[in-house]
């Protein structure tokens, strides 16, 4: 498969930087790679500082937090994938939004009974409850080493002090700015000088200092109640929404248990529901296992590649949603045997139409959200994505919190078969109920075999799942990190039936050899159908131990040029 080799500009070479170490037992140094350079020096800082890789995550998460408002922060959610290196263990936390009571489905129809995009995308009824502070908090209490106002102060004091606004940013308000405008909270976080936010400025932002000084002070009480809550709780009845103090107090953080399976030769832990990546991620890898895919033409490899998706993505609308609330066939779902079932249906030389397969039951995020990859000196491991869902959310932040609110609703089927912003539809199993989580994409993933580890994710709303997959794909064909960060990527998810790619994915000879296979491509370069694929997907961050050479190694996304990918030696021994 094609890679392409491109530059940070002026930041560090995230792939290149590796640094040999003595013993393979354990790393013996730190490895962070995130979507910003100030997210990652949050992380190695609290590392240096005695922390472990959970420490670490409160810190690079509630940074993101600070530095990505675009893409992610304490009004939303996020999900945290462990290993503790001691006792061998891997642990999912969820901290997913939940719907607030007042969200029935009926609320997001207009007067003709379609489905309001408006109010499903922007604003207070948009919004889920936030999950993401209630993460950090469970983080630092049961898995930290450190107390979590020492994890939490590189952020507290970016917000405090400010950081330089980036283009993405500046662009992404720009894109958003009708619906930023409407909220005075939000005006008066990004319109301090009466204008918008332009690239090289300082961006502020003491309201949200004082929340995380307050969650750092008084832990989950500190968000979910007393002043935060009551500030939150008055802004969204000030724009029309129905949220309560009892929903709001009430918010809890769920473990789950990672799904778990092999592909030639790695064990893959991944995410459970209410992610509907973990499940997709196995039935993809288990359906393309039997082939030698390094021996395919890329046309071969891409065409069987893509089958495979459209089938788990054919699942996902019908199967998946919160496990709390609905019975997901998870056991069938990631079975070999199912797979191999799957697996029967795909021709070798020819595209399945994707109304080929069942409409009917039978017995995601956008770009703007956000990974990070952390391993530490003792092995410890962390996979961790977080989302506002679109871009900049909901675009609410309630006067006085700093905090922008998710627009999380949209990932529900909120009206039964009508497409989510991401062209993704769901039916009962993902429908709306109080306290349920909505199904999500996002798949932050480890992978281990007998002399390496990995650990990987990304943003980029139901190409999350097919990104993950491309990366996986890469490690197992014996890739770098920094060459599985920046692999070309092409998705397909059943409905519409189009394979997308990013812009000079598939050579000329390859995108033929697929049309004539019977796909239709949507890509930069030529969309038939009128629709246009994004010309670059996603900001895969990822981190390497080679265990035989006892190497660790980054893989920071060159389509974001804030990344950073870093490791760095422990200079004392590290104690068990």
């Amino acid at each position: 498969m094609k890679t392409r080799h491109l530059l940070l500009g002026l930041l560090l070479l995230p792939g290149l930087l590796a640094a040999k170490v003595t013993s393979s037992s354990r790393p013996h140094q730190y490895a962070v790679a995130s979507a910003h350079y100030l997210a990652t020096d949050a992380g190695l800082e609290i590392l240096t500082r005695g922390g472990n890789a959970f420490d670490a995550a409160v810190a690079v998460s509630a940074t993101l937090s600070v530095v990505e408002p675009i893409s992610s922060g304490l009004g939303g959610g996020g999900f945290f994938l462990l290993h503790e290196a001691k006792s061998g263990h891997d642990r999912f936390i969820d901290a997913r939004e939940t719907a607030p009571a007042s969200a029935t489905p009926d609320k997001y129809l207009d007067a003709t009974g379609a489905l309001n995009r408006d109010r499903a995308t922007n604003g207070p009824w948009s919004a889920g409850i936030p999950g993401l502070p209630a993460g950090l908090v469970h983080l630092a209490d049961h898995y930290g080493r450190l107390p979590l106002a020492v994890s939490l102060d590189p952020a507290i004091r970016i917000a405090r002090d400010g950081f330089p606004v980036y283009a993405r940013l500046a662009n992404g308000y720009m894109a958003r700015r009708e619906v930023m405008e409407r909220y005075s909270g939000t005006r008066g976080v990004f319109l301090v000088d009466g204008t918008p936010p332009a690239e090289g400025e300082v961006l502020r932002q003491p309201d949200l200092a004082r929340t995380l000084t307050l969650l750092a002070e008084k832990g989950h009480d500190g968000f979910y109640k007393g002043e935060v809550a009551a500030k939150l709780l008055a802004g969204v009845k000030a724009e029309g929404g129905e949220w309560s103090a009892q929903e709001l107090s009430a918010y809890r953080i769920r473990e789950r248990r990672p799904i778990r399976f092999e592909y030639d030769g790695w064990q893959i832990v991944t995410a459970p529901p209410p992610s509907s990546g973990g499940i997709a991620l196995a039935q993809m890898l288990q359906m393309l296992e039997p082939w030698d895919l390094k021996a395919l033409t890329q046309a071969q490899r891409t065409h069987l590649v893509t089958e495979a998706m459209r089938r788990a993505f054919r699942d996902r609308t019908f199967y998946l949603g919160d496990p709390d609330f609905v019975k997901v066939p998870q056991r069938t779902l990631v079975s070999p045997e199912y797979a191999a079932g799957l697996r029967a249906t795909i021709h070798p030389g020819k595209a399945t139409p994707s109304d080929m397969l069942s409409g009917s039951q039978t017995p995601l995020e956008d770009e703007d959200t956000t990974h990070f990859s952390i391993i530490d000196a003792e092995g410890n491991r962390v996979a961790g994505t977080q989302t506002v869902n679109l871009l900049f959310g909901s675009g609410l932040i309630p006067p006085g919190t700093g905090v922008l609110l998710n627009n999380e609703m949209d990932d529900f089927a909120l009206k039964s078969g009508t497409p989510n912003a991401f062209g993704v539809m769901g039916y009962e199993a993902n429908a709306p109920q109080p306290g349920k989580r909505m199904l999500s994409s996002m798949t932050p993933t480890f992978m281990e075999s007998k002399d390496r580890v990995a650990v990987l994710g990304t943003p980029g709303g139901s190409r999350i799942i097919t990104m993950v997959l491309l990366g996986a794909l890469a490690y197992a064909d014996g890739l770098d990190a920094q060459s599985v960060a920046a692999l070309p990527r092409y998705h397909h998810q059943w409905m519409p039936d189009a394979l997308s790619t990013e812009r000079n994915a598939l050579p000329a000879d390859v995108a033929a050899a697929l049309r004539a296979m019977g796909h239709t491509l949507n890509t930069p370069e030529d969309a038939p159908d009128g629709r246009r694929s994004s010309d670059a997907w996603g900001n895969l961050q990822t981190v390497s131990w080679d265990k035989s050479g006892n190497l660790l190694s980054t893989g920071s996304d060159p389509r974001n040029p804030v990344g950073s990918g870093k490791v760095i030696e422990v200079k004392s021994k590290v104690k068990p």
